[in-house]
């Protein structure tokens, strides 16, 4: 029977006498349950400052030209904090760094609400790239659902947690209104409403994610693995405590670049995910520009929007099963070609409102899901299990970098040439998600 790891004891769990497998069955199905609870609290607290920020940014800067700052800040803070969590959680466990990204976001907030009433730009700008920890937690959020599962589950655990973010998604944008009734209660700007129940949403992720994430998945797995290692090894006379920093732990910490550099497998899982990203956003974001031009009202803007969204998440849990069922290299390299389907619709459209906009903005939705369920599981198979939070953290600042990067060109193409010519600069990057999917498949030939 094998031995039961100190993580376990430590709970006061009455399985400890049990296997590892019976206590990392129980202990994966609370994880799970966590996660999906504090990525919807979570991504509320998101989508409900993401609603507002850039109008909150014209209205305190004034100028229209600024507004997209906000969300660039945004955006470039949870690449940077991406990295930070993830040294957090090599070196003490997934919870203390998810709950780091959770209250970080809840202090952004704060500081957006404190800017937008004493009208100060800069600081809103500190605000938004605080925000943007919460989404680096969101996202690390899908990688702690991995630590305990099977190799042959991981794809549909993964994708659940990705799932989850349907639920913020649908709900936070929703609260700009009842936001805006709480800010002249509490006598603060209007626009500012929302962030409260940002900083709401993400204070109660922090909560429960603190409470609940017990045993700590990714300690409890490292634990195991020590304890097998002390078996295989008995001259070894203690098991490093799981609490404190494991030297597996200090040297992913130091290793990330090398180790991510040196696998085929894992180069091509990050590229696939950053260039899947990249092309959703650099897409994502100019539609509402493009549809403005054929004067689409804001309602049909937001509901191809919404469509979007949907292609997004809602299927996370299918793609998550194909992955499991037929492996992460087939669906990586479907999900490039999905998005090359989307931009030909996408790009063919003309301005305003049209069914092939509609269509290729739901089909880019669920090339990106395609993409990012199938590139995070190659990632995490393809990792040694000691590197993991630290590459998969690296590897989450990468793709941050390369949407933020695809965004700002994205506004100078359809600027100088329009949103057809943007389509097809992101066709070059989806054709990219294609040739990872090569590669990855050649570099798993070899091994």
């Amino acid at each position: 029977m094998t031995r039961v790891p100190d993580e376990a004891r430590l709970t006061g769990d009455p399985a400890a006498t049990a296997s590892f497998e019976d206590v990392a069955r129980r202990a994966q199905h609370r994880t799970l349950g966590t996660l999906v609870s504090t990525q919807a609290l979570g991504g509320v607290g998101v989508s409900a400052a993401v609603s507002v920020n850039a109008l909150l940014a014209k209205d305190v800067s004034g100028s229209e030209k600024l507004a997209g700052l906000a969300q660039t800040s945004a955006v470039v803070g949870a690449a940077v904090v991406a990295a930070l969590l993830a040294r957090v959680m090599s070196r003490h466990g997934r919870r203390p760094g998810l709950t780091l990204g959770y209250l970080l976001g809840t202090a952004g907030a704060v500081i957006a609400i404190i800017a937008g009433t004493i009208r100060f730009f800069p600081l809103l700008l500190v605000g938004s790239a605080l925000l943007g920890s919460a989404t680096a937690a969101n996202n690390q959020s899908r990688y702690a659902a991995t630590d305990l599962s099977h190799p042959d589950h991981r794809g549909r655990h993964l994708s659940l947690v990705v799932w989850a973010t349907t639920i913020g998604s649908v709900f936070g944008p929703n609260l700009a209104g009842p936001g805006g009734a709480v800010a002249r209660w509490v006598g603060v700007p209007a626009m500012t409403g929302p962030f409260i129940f940002s900083a709401v949403g993400m204070l109660l992720a922090a909560g429960v994610m603190t409470l609940r994430l017990r045993p700590d998945p990714l300690l409890l797995a490292r634990s195991h693995r020590e304890a097998e290692a002390a078996e295989l090894h008995p001259a070894v006379d203690d098991v490093p405590d799981v609490t404190g920093l494991a030297p597996a732990a200090e040297a992913a910490a130091v290793r990330a670049w090398p180790v991510i550099r040196s696998s085929p497998r894992i180069l091509a899982a990050t590229a696939g995910m950053a260039l899947s990203q990249a092309t959703m956003v650099s897409v994502m974001v100019m539609t509402p520009i493009h549809m403005d031009h054929g004067h689409a009202s804001l309602e049909i803007i937001g509901l191809v929007i919404s469509v979007h969204i949907l292609g997004m998440y809602a299927f996370s849990p299918l793609v998550g099963w194909l992955v499991d069922r037929v492996g992460s290299i087939p669906v990586l390299a479907a999900g490039g070609v999905t998005l090359l389907a989307s931009l030909a619709l996408a790009g063919s459209s003309h301005p305003g409102a049209s069914w092939t906009l509609g269509v290729g903005l739901f089909l880019l939705g669920v090339g990106w899901s395609l993409g990012a369920v199938s590139a995070s599981t190659l990632l995490t198979a393809a990792t040694p299990a000691e590197y993991r939070p630290q590459v998969q953290g690296t590897t989450d600042m990468i793709v941050g970098f390369t949407a933020a990067a695809g965004g700002a060109v994205a506004g100078l193409i359809v600027g100088w040439l329009g949103f057809g010519w943007l389509n097809a600069f992101a066709a070059v990057l989806a054709f990219g998600v294609v040739a990872a999917a090569q590669a990855a498949r050649a570099a798993h030939r070899t091994t």
